[in-house]
């Protein structure tokens, strides 16, 4: 190897140092159609932002709100209401009914509007109680006749004077609104 080989191999290899790759510069900017393809929708995006952060009520029904243990506020109030007008009233509702012994039954699956309350159920076992009370007053009475023919006259009595459109149960056993 003579010296100008050397010398050329030695160019050679410093020859590398000065010589370099171009830089190459990229330009990642989309259009806008691209933008929407790849879900860039910054005003949709901040309007949910801006509707998280105002939360708003839901609607509930009355019906709800009571499944959830709330009593919802009446419309009216009840100051001047008796305890036969609320029985008239769950009549008319069909949430409770006359049998035809002349007691008041649940009939809660018929309840058109609104629910029994424990106020109501309660209100209905007094009923019942008082007419009880007042049948076997009525045996003391007249203690020669039956108490099937005391309730029995009672009941047809009291029948006549049930709220118009109450639900009652007929002497076959079916129940519907009393007719006036």
């Amino acid at each position: 190897m003579n010296h100008r080989g050397l010398l050329l191999l030695l160019a050679a290899l410093a020859a590398p140092g000065c010589i370099r790759a171009p830089e190459i510069v990229m330009v990642d900017r989309a259009t806008a159609l691209e933008d929407q393809a790849s879900g860039s929708f910054k005003d949709v995006e901040r309007r949910l932002a801006r509707a998280g952060m105002s939360p708003t009520p839901v609607p509930l029904t009355p019906n709800q709100l009571e499944d959830l243990g709330m009593q919802p506020t009446q419309l009216v109030e009840n100051i001047n209401k008796t305890q036969a007008d609320r029985v008239d009233e769950l009549l008319r509702r069909h949430c409770v009914g006359e049998t035809r012994d002349g007691l008041l039954v649940d009939t809660r699956r018929q309840c058109q509007a609104g629910r029994l309350s424990a106020d109501d159920v309660a209100l209905v076992e007094r009923v019942n109680r008082a007419r009880l009370q007042l049948w076997q007053w009525m045996r003391t009475v007249r203690p020669g006749v039956p108490e099937e023919a005391l309730r029995r006259s009672w009941h047809q009595v009291h029948a006549q004077g049930v709220v118009c459109g109450g639900w009652v149960e007929a002497a076959d056993g079916t129940w519907g609104e009393k007719k006036c």
